[in-house]
């Protein structure tokens, strides 16, 4: 059969684009291809769940703009599908007086991003957290936690109860577009399409390239570490505890976080990997490092941040060091407090100057567009970047003579 719109990834924004597709052209067919099992296998289901309020991104990004609509409107979905998350705050926490300054700047951030906070003394943060110390904090009240791997199956539920399918165990090799449709071949079959829309994740440069585009970036993996403290410190924190970013750094940092289960679990770091779906400390691609290792983009990278990569690497390795990150503001965990957990990737695009893209990149063609860059906030942000995607696809439909999709 001919489906109005494919979609590549049953990620959240995948799904999510896809359930609003459905919104928007009632009646249409959709069908959303993944290479998996089921949804949600990647950074969508590898992450620390929280709902993000906004606070470090520039005004007027889309970032920044896609973040604020999607703290509302995570909640909103949740609380009309069941879903259970909880608004229990996050505060960033200052431990010394160059922090202090750094926290300033994100007072005036928020105060542009139009973010509500309140400043803590160290008094009122040892009050609120006895566990944790500092000289002071920026309390976030809207961040939250929630598990998208459940918000992720929900919406891909909706989308087969509104008609559509969600084919897993299809991954994609080859893509063509023609005048009038567009032809999709995975590893087992051929499907067609009058558009397509790609959410690929770590795979968006091979999917771009797949659609005859030379892309201008390449996604480069980072593996984020994590750890989980024992069930004995379930409660050792009431928020979700962050430090003060370094302005310089391009990651946040490692932090404490509670779980929409009732765990609390340490990180990430941000590793350099060297295979892209590679979780293990030790998993390699001969594929995946050969074009890493041979992109003048990453080496500027490297070249740029030599000092901080050794320092993630090294904290990677030794389990100390990392602990030291988390000491800084919860002196009291030790070593044998941190015991394993899944760790995550980072798909960040970077350019052939060997610039990290900051924002949400898209590219597009007549009949495809595909998401090129979802950087953190993206799994808070599902829901405005679907829409955004949905009216990019509007735009394609309306300049497309030959649409016969329903109205």
């Amino acid at each position: 059969m001919m489906y109005d719109f494919i979609l590549i990834g049953a990620g959240i924004i995948g799904v999510s684009t896809a359930w609003q597709l459905q919104r928007e052209f009632p009646g249409c067919s959709v069908l959303v291809l993944e290479k998996e099992s089921g949804p949600a296998q990647h950074q969508t289901g590898r992450n620390s769940g929280v709902i993000h309020a906004g606070v470090y991104y520039t005004p007027g990004s889309l970032k920044a703009k896609f973040c604020k609509e999607g703290n509302l409107a995570t909640k909103k979905f949740c609380t009309e599908y069941g879903i259970r998350y909880d608004q229990c705050g996050k505060l960033l926490v200052a431990t010394n007086e160059q922090e202090l300054a750094r926290m300033t700047a994100l007072v005036a951030r928020c105060a542009e991003n139009d973010i509500p906070i309140e400043e803590l003394t160290a008094r009122q943060l040892k009050q609120c957290e006895p566990r944790i110390s500092g000289i002071g904090a920026l309390l976030v009240p809207s961040t939250g936690i929630v598990s998208y791997t459940e918000i992720t199956a929900k919406m891909a539920e909706l989308v087969v109860h509104a008609g559509g399918e969600v084919r897993y165990n299809s991954a994609v090799v080859a893509i063509n577009e023609q005048v009038d449709h567009i032809t999709v071949q995975t590893g087992t079959a051929t499907v067609t399409g009058r558009y397509l829309v790609a959410c690929a994740g770590v795979m968006a440069d091979r999917v771009v390239r797949m659609m005859g585009i030379v892309p201008e970036f390449k996604i480069i993996p980072f593996r984020g570490d994590y750890f989980l403290l024992g069930a004995e410190h379930n409660q050792i924190v009431n928020h979700l505890i962050y430090p003060i970013p370094d302005p310089e750094l391009p990651f946040l940092g490692v932090h404490l976080t509670r779980m929409i289960d009732g765990t609390v679990t340490v990180g990430p770091n941000a590793v350099l990997a060297f295979s892209r779906e590679g979780y293990g400390k030790t998993d390699f691609s001969l594929r995946d490092s050969v074009e890493m290792l041979t992109y003048p983009g990453l080496l500027k990278v490297l070249r740029n941040n030599l000092k901080v990569s050794m320092v993630e690497l090294k904290n990677s390795l030794y389990k100390r060091g990392y602990l030291e990150l988390v000491q800084k503001y919860c002196p009291t965990l030790t070593l044998a407090d941190l015991h394993d957990y899944p760790a995550g990737i980072r798909a960040q695009a970077v350019s052939k100057d060997g610039q990290l893209v900051n924002d949400f990149l898209f590219v597009s063609t007549a009949r495809a567009l595909a998401v090129c860059n979802a950087p953190s906030p993206a799994a808070t942000s599902a829901i405005p970047i679907g829409n955004y995607i949905v009216e990019k696809v509007k735009v394609l439909v309306d300049s497309d003579s030959a649409s016969r999709l329903p109205v």
